[in-house]
């Protein structure tokens, strides 16, 4: 670190980049200190949607459902098929470079597992290496918790699911570990659905996904055969794995990710700030998708219009944007 600033102050014709991985744990950890204003720093999270069509060459498909988007109007329906037969294909593949790219050359969803399972074992071996002993042991409990977690009815995260007893006190740095090195994204509760968002954040009430589908996918052991079935597959867990899976996909875009519910009568499941908007967002897994959350909160806070992301075609209704679960790095 301490490099780039004197190759921006002595040698600033050239254009240095330099990259690594936990950067936020090593920085905490040595107590370097970065050098403010000489150094632009870029975070870099596995491929999105869009990004694992285009590794698969299909660019066109992209500029289709981008002007679908942008219209509010169905696509083709041959084609809608078709994007989300390969978004099945993503939940298994995920975004980490390593798996897409196995996938493309072999087309196995075995090969692809194996390489998986060498990112998680590479994840625990930092983990040993860049936190004390007992840290470590803490860092991977909470990781490993995450698919029991987002079993529960409520996917808030819960340190008794960790460990009988569990408190914030015992496992709270764990937690902050696991999002500085960018394994974890979290997802705060919301009090309330005003401008800005980010000042009614409540800071104890969370929720945690994993930073990448495909790994989720593999840790809880969800049968490849379930999530490449029918969309509409009756099985509980594949909401919240989809859930994981919009998570990741506003991450890679930048947003901070919010969630908010009222005392327990509706829940929205993401809200996202754009400009002067602030936006209730519905995830479903499938097709049917009635729910009187949304109303809630547009009533209450007074939304423009709210998005439902789902297995339907694009669409304008009632003030909501209906997003196919393939076009959520459209929003």
């Amino acid at each position: 670190m301490t490099s780039l600033k004197y190759f921006c102050e002595l040698a600033p014709e050239y254009h240095v980049v330099a990259a690594g991985s936990l950067l936020g744990v090593a920085l905490h950890r040595e107590k370097y200190s970065f050098p403010v204003g000489k150094v632009d720093e870029l975070n870099m999270y596995p491929l999105d949607f869009e990004e694992f069509l285009w590794a698969s060459d299909r660019e066109i498909l992209c500029e289709e459902i981008k002007k679908c988007y942008d219209a509010s109007e169905p696509m083709n329906k041959g084609l809608h098929e078709l994007a989300l037969k390969i978004y099945q294909h993503y939940f298994i593949v995920g975004g980490m470079p390593a798996a897409v790219k196995t996938f493309i050359e072999t087309d196995s969803f075995l090969s692809v597992q194996q390489v998986q399972n060498r990112i998680i074992n590479e994840y625990i071996a930092d983990m040993s290496k860049y936190a004390t002993p007992a840290t470590s042991i803490k860092i991977n409990a909470c990781y490993f918790s995450i698919p029991a977690q987002l079993a529960k009815e409520n996917t808030k995260f819960q340190y008794k699911v960790v460990q009988r007893g569990g408190t914030a006190t015992i496992f709270g740095e764990a937690i902050e570990w696991l999002k500085q090195a960018k394994i974890v994204m979290k997802c705060n509760r919301l009090e309330h659905g005003y401008i800005p968002i980010n000042a009614y954040m409540d800071l104890i009430n969370f929720k945690l996904y994993m930073a990448d589908i495909g790994l989720l996918t593999l840790r809880c052991e969800m049968p490849l055969q379930t999530i490449l079935s029918s969309i509409e597959e009756d099985n509980t867990f594949l909401g919240a794995m989809t859930e994981n899976y919009v998570a990741q996909c506003f991450a890679a875009k930048e947003y901070n990710l919010y969630y908010w519910n009222s005392e327990g009568k509706a829940e929205v499941d993401f809200v996202l700030q754009k400009e002067t908007e602030v936006i209730p967002i519905e995830v479903k897994k499938g097709r049917r998708n009635r729910s009187k959350s949304m109303g809630v909160f547009v009533e209450k806070y007074k939304s423009s219009y709210s998005i439902r992301i789902s297995a339907k075609n694009f669409g304008f209704e009632n003030d909501i944007k209906s997003v196919p679960l393939y076009a959520v790095w459209c929003i």
